[in-house]
């Protein structure tokens, strides 16, 4: 298991950029969860298998149709065995 937190830079708000991150962690069985933050960016902290991560965080560097993605900035953590995914 790994965990990996990203922030995403461009216009990620207003582009339904967390309803299809929780769509896409959903389906790769990633857990942990998506938010989106006071300056504009959106942040989320993914968990999983390091394949099915890597993919959410490729994901990222796209995001949905209408998302205008400028910048990811990956981290990695320690894993927190979160429960699921979810938008907070």
């Amino acid at each position: 298991m790994v965990r990996r937190r990203v922030v995403v830079h461009g216009r990620v708000q207003g582009v339904f950029f967390r309803a299809s991150c929780e769509q896409e962690a959903h389906r790769l069985g990633v857990t942990g969860w998506v938010t989106n933050r006071s300056d504009g960016t959106v942040e989320a902290a993914f968990e999983g298998e390091p394949a099915a991560v890597d993919r959410m965080v490729a994901w990222c560097r796209g995001g949905p149709p209408r998302a205008s993605v400028t910048e990811v900035v990956v981290t990695d953590e320690e894993p927190q065995d979160e429960p699921g995914f979810r938008t907070v």
